[in-house]
């Protein structure tokens, strides 16, 4: 059967929670429920600024992506941000990454968004193949700082690989 794009859907559940778990265990985060349960309810939540795709292979999650859409004041437009892509090993390398941004493209084009934008970690050499054939790489840094005066987060967030 061909791949399936589509929005996340309430059914979802069992299989997107361990791509999402993969994802955090990718990027060092600690296993927490409360941050799973969460990010699950704003996929949901048709008030909130999250949204989801899923990719099925023969009925079964293979992939995700959450993503927003943000403005883009110096271009007085909007556009997409891409904030998790996340393939299951077993299928790394058969065009679900490729898929998800393809319709994440569509949608942007659908609705006028200025263009698709996300980040990765300089230490993630694969998915930067797969995003050097699909995207033009941007000479940007970013920067990330904590709350002021914040004192339950530990500086060493921001040295965490996360995109």
């Amino acid at each position: 059967m061909p791949l399936v794009i589509r929005a996340v859907e309430s059914s979802d559940r069992l299989g997107w929670q361990p791509l999402f778990e993969g994802y955090r265990d990718f990027y060092g985060h600690e296993h927490d429920p409360a941050v799973v349960e969460t990010v699950w309810t704003w996929l949901l939540d048709a008030g909130n600024e999250l949204n989801g795709l899923v990719a099925l292979q023969d009925g079964v999650l293979v992939g995700i992506a959450h993503w927003r859409t943000f403005v883009r004041p110096s271009r007085g437009g909007r556009a997409i941000f891409l904030d998790d892509l996340f393939t299951a090993s077993a299928s790394r390398g058969a065009g679900v990454g490729t898929a998800l941004v393809d319709r994440l493209r569509e949608i942007a084009a659908r609705e006028g968004l200025l263009e698709v934008r996300w980040i990765t970690s300089e230490s993630n050499v694969s998915a930067q193949r797969l995003y050097d054939r699909i995207a033009q790489r941007l000479p940007i840094r970013t920067y990330s700082a904590i709350p002021a005066g914040d004192p339950s987060t530990a500086p060493a967030t921001i040295d965490s690989p996360e995109p």
